[in-house]
C-alpha cells in the first residue's frame, strides 16, 4: 500500500524535546526544519541537532523529512551534505520557483548518494511552491525529478507574493491550490496544503481541511499535534463509503476472476476511475483503523 500524507507535521530542528518525542503524536510524516523556523544564529546547530537525531532515534512508521534551507543561501549546501547523510526518506525542498531548482537539487543528492554509497534515487523529495512564479511553473516543477514524491503549497509566502493576506474563507489560495492539485496529478505525485497558523480555531481549521479534501489534496502539512486528530477524523471514510467500496472492489475481482471486461454493481457499470475511488476510500479506512469485513 503506498504512504498515506493525510498529516505532515513541522517540528522546529532548534527544539530538542519535540524533536525527540515528535512520534508520539501519530502524524503520518514527520517534517524537521531548517529554513523558516530556525534563525540565522542557530543554523548550524539546528543542523547537527537534526542529524543526529535521525541517526539516533526511532521514529516508528512515520515518513520522515527534511525541509533545508535553500541552494541560493549559505546553509543550503551544508544542509544537503549532513541530511542526505542522515538517510531521511526525502528532503523538502523551499520555495521552489522552476524546474531548474529541483534539478540542483538532485543533483546534488545524486553525488552525495554516490559518496556515501548509498543507491541511487534513495532520498526523494517533496518540493514548496511559495510564490506566483512557482505555481505558474508547477507541473514544470512536479515532473523535474523521477524523486519527488509531491509538491506543497507554502501560503504565507505566496498571500505575500500576491500582495494581500489571508482570509478565512481562501479565496486568495483558490487559483494556487487548484493549480498546485491539477500539476501534481498529471505529475503522478501527491498534493499537500499549507498549514493553517491559528492553533485556537479549530472551526476554522476544520472547514479549510474540510474544503481541500473535497478539492482532492492528499493532506495537509500542520504545526501542532493538536491539529493531527482533525485531520485524520475528516479524511476518515463514513460506514457507508467504506461500505459501498468493499461491494465495489468485490463485484471487481468476480469479474476479474471470470475474465469478463464488464463491472456491474446493483444494475449500474462500474468502471476504472470507480474502482479506483473504492481503493483510495478503502486505503483511508485501513490508516484510520477501521475494522473492515
Amino acid at each position: 500500500m503506498r504512504r498515506l500524507r493525510r498529516t505532515m507535521l513541522y517540528v522546529p530542528g532548534n527544539n530538542p524535546g519535540m524533536i525527540r518525542d515528535v512520534h508520539i503524536y501519530g502524524a503520518d510524516a514527520i517534517m524537521f526544519d531548517l529554513e523558516d523556523s530556525v534563525s540565522l544564529n542557530e543554523k548550524d546547530a539546528a543542523r547537527s541537532l537534526v542529524y543526529h537525531s535521525l541517526k539516533t532515534f526511532d521514529y516508528g512508521e512515520a515518513e520522515i523529512l527534511v525541509r533545508v534551507n535553500g541552494l541560493d543561501t549559505p546553509f543550503g549546501r551544508e544542509d544537503f551534505e549532513a541530511i542526505v547523510r542522515a538517510k531521511p526518506d526525502a528532503i523538502r525542498l523551499p520555495k521552489t520557483e522552476k524546474a531548474e531548482d529541483v534539478k540542483e537539487a538532485d543533483e546534488l543528492i545524486s553525488q552525495i548518494e554516490a559518496q556515501i554509497g548509498l543507491e541511487h534515487g534513495t532520498i526523494k523529495m517533496m518540493a514548496a511552491i511559495e510564490s506566483a512564479l512557482g505555481v505558474i511553473n508547477a507541473y514544470q516543477i512536479a515532473t523535474a525529478s523521477e524523486r519527488l514524491i509531491g509538491i506543497a503549497l507554502g501560503a504565507e509566502d505566496f498571500v505575500t507574493d500576491l500582495k494581500t493576506s489571508r482570509s478565512a474563507d481562501g479565496i486568495e489560495l483558490l487559483a494556487a491550490r487548484s493549480q498546485i492539485l491539477l500539476a501534481a496529478r498529471a505529475a503522478g505525485i501527491d498534493a499537500l496544503d499549507t498549514v493553517f497558523s491559528d492553533i485556537n480555531d479549530t472551526e476554522g481549521f476544520a472547514n479549510e481541511v474540510k474544503l481541500i479534501r473535497k478539492m482532492g489534496f492528499d493532506g495537509k502539512s500542520i504545526i501542532n499535534p493538536r491539529q493531527i486528530e482533525i485531520v485524520h477524523q475528516i479524511y476518515r471514510p463514513s460506514e457507508s463509503e467504506i461500505t459501498k467500496s468493499l461491494r465495489i472492489i468485490k463485484a471487481f475481482k468476480e469479474a476479474e476472476k471470470k475474465g469478463s471486461g464488464v463491472i456491474s454493481l446493483d444494475g449500474k457499470m462500474i468502471d476504472k476511475p470507480i474502482v479506483e475511488r473504492a481503493r483510495r476510500v478503502l486505503e483511508l479506512a485501513e490508516a484510520a483503523k477501521v475494522v473492515m469485513e
